[in-house]
């Protein structure tokens, strides 16, 4: 698959919240994920099993989705960035609204690098 291939079947997915789907089919088994170096909570990781357990604890922090979003990619070279969000209430912290891009590198038909600001 190509890049556009790549990120077109991350929206798809994205649309109706199948992140582990995007996982299991779109993400190299030695992919990283990079977070902001003043991320609360959240730490770069490498590996697939690595990542899934990130998003578990994630969703572990998480008392009630209220909603989200994610735009359609936009693809340059090997790379696409996606501007996503949600409306969550966070335990222990109150409702919030979480907006962020993430950029996502993809090497022969995977994602291998997925890294996020906000």
């Amino acid at each position: 698959m190509t890049t556009n291939d790549v990120a077109n079947r991350f929206n798809e997915l994205a649309q109706t919240g199948q992140w582990q789907q995007i996982q299991d089919e779109l993400f190299a088994d030695n992919a990283v994920s990079i977070e902001p170096e003043n991320s609360p909570g959240m730490k770069s990781v490498e590996g697939i099993e690595a990542i899934r357990e990130k998003g578990k604890q994630f969703g572990e922090m998480m008392e009630e989705m209220h909603g989200g979003y994610s735009n359609e990619p936009i693809v340059a070279g090997n790379h696409f960035a996606v501007a996503m969000g949600m409306d969550v209430t966070m335990k222990g912290q109150g409702r919030m609204k979480m907006d962020e891009i993430a950029v996502y590198e993809v090497k022969d038909s995977k994602i291998v690098k997925e890294q996020f600001f906000y």
